[in-house]
C-alpha cells in the first residue's frame, strides 16, 4: 500500500513527460520503497560515477558529467560544445535521476551557461534522448535558452526522442533537427488523481485527514476526486500547457494556434511528419550533424589562431 501510495503522489503534480514513462518510474520507485532501498537513494544523491566513499572530492565525477565528457570526445578539432539531455528531465539530480539515469534542468543550465562563457566555443548542440519529465524548472530553461541564442548559435537534436518537456527545450534552439527514425512532439501537461478510498476500505483501513486550510489536502489519494479540486487540477494543467504551447510558437516563431491545432497535439510525430509540422528545421543524424560542423569550424571571434589550435586539441576533455 505505501508503494502505491508514492505512486498516487507521483502522479498528482503536473508533469509534461510520456504517461507511459512516469507511469514506469513510479512502479520503479514503489519497489525501491517496497525493499526498503530509499535509505541507499537519499546516500546517493550526489549522482556519482562510483563509491563516494572511495574516491575524493576532486575525483567525483557525476553522471551526467561523464556523459558530457563522452559526447564531446566525438568532436575533434572544433569549438563545439555538446549537451547531452538524456532520460527523463527533473529540476534537481536526486533520486528520480538516481533511479532513471536521468538530467537535471540545472546540470543543463550549468552546462550552457560554461560553454556561453567559454571565448573557444561558438556553438552548442543539445543532443536530446528524453521523453520529458517534471515541469518544474523547464520553463525557466526554455526562457534562459532562447535567451541565449542572441549570444550563441544553439542547435539541437532529437537523437532520438524529444518528448514533452524534452520538446520544449528543444524547441527554444537556434535549429533543431531529428534522426531520421527518430521522433518528437507530445506537446500537452497531464496529472491524475488517484482514488484508493474503497480499496482502502475494503482492507479495513480507515484514513481520517486532520489539516488546517481550506484546501490543504485537497486531492488526497484517500477519497474520492471532488469537482472543485478536479476543477482546480485542470487549471494547474492549463496554466503550464499555456507556457509549453507558447514557448514552442516563440521557439519555433509560428502562432499558438499553429502549435495547439496541429503538431501532433499530444502526440510523437515521426521525422517526416514532425518537418511537414514545421516542429524541426531538417532531419539528420548526430554524425551528420557533428561532420557538418567539423567541416565549418570557427572560433569565437577574437580567438588567436594558437588558442584556437591548442583548444581545438583540449576540447574533447572539457566537460560543457
Amino acid at each position: 500500500m505505501k508503494g502505491q501510495l508514492l505512486i498516487s503522489e507521483m502522479l498528482s503534480v503536473p508533469w509534461a513527460i510520456r504517461r507511459e514513462v512516469l507511469q514506469s518510474h513510479a512502479r520503479v520507485a514503489a519497489n525501491w520503497v517496497k525493499q526498503g532501498r530509499s535509505n541507499h537513494a537519499e546516500q546517493n544523491l550526489g549522482m556519482v560515477a562510483w563509491d563516494k566513499d572511495d574516491a575524493t572530492d576532486g575525483e567525483r565525477i557525476s553522471v551526467f558529467e561523464a556523459r558530457r565528457r563522452e559526447a564531446n570526445a566525438a568532436i575533434s578539432g572544433n569549438y563545439v560544445a555538446i549537451i547531452p539531455v538524456f532520460g527523463t528531465i527533473v529540476q534537481r539530480a536526486g533520486m528520480m535521476t538516481e533511479w532513471c539515469g536521468g538530467t537535471s534542468t540545472q546540470q543543463i543550465s550549468g552546462a550552457l551557461n560554461d560553454a556561453i562563457n567559454d571565448p573557444n566555443v561558438s556553438e552548442v548542440i543539445l543532443d536530446i534522448d528524453s521523453p520529458g519529465g517534471s515541469v518544474f524548472g523547464v520553463q525557466e530553461l526554455a526562457d534562459e535558452i532562447y535567451a541565449a541564442r542572441e549570444q550563441i548559435k544553439i542547435t539541437a537534436i532529437a537523437n532520438s526522442l524529444a518528448a514533452s518537456a524534452a520538446y520544449w527545450i528543444g524547441a527554444q534552439a537556434s535549429e533543431f533537427y531529428v534522426t531520421p527514425g527518430g521522433e518528437v512532439g507530445s506537446i500537452g501537461v497531464w496529472m491524475a488523481h488517484e482514488d484508493w478510498s474503497a480499496a482502502m476500505a475494503e482492507s479495513g483501513v480507515v484514513v481520517t485527514t486532520i489539516s488546517a486550510g481550506q484546501y490543504k489536502t485537497e486531492g488526497n489519494p484517500y477519497e474520492p476526486l471532488p469537482d472543485d479540486a478536479k476543477a482546480f487540477m485542470q487549471s494547474r494543467v492549463d496554466d503550464y500547457y499555456r507556457a509549453f504551447t507558447g514557448a514552442v510558437a516563440q521557439g519555433r516563431g509560428v502562432s499558438i494556434n499553429k502549435v495547439t491545432s496541429g503538431m501532433g497535439q499530444g502526440r510523437v510525430l515521426g521525422a517526416e511528419a514532425a518537418k511537414a509540422e514545421n516542429m524541426v528545421d531538417g532531419i539528420m543524424t548526430m554524425s551528420d550533424l557533428i561532420r557538418q560542423r567539423q567541416v565549418g569550424s570557427t572560433s569565437k571571434p577574437g580567438t588567436s589562431r594558437s588558442r584556437s589550435r591548442q583548444a581545438s586539441r583540449e576540447l574533447n576533455l572539457i566537460a560543457y
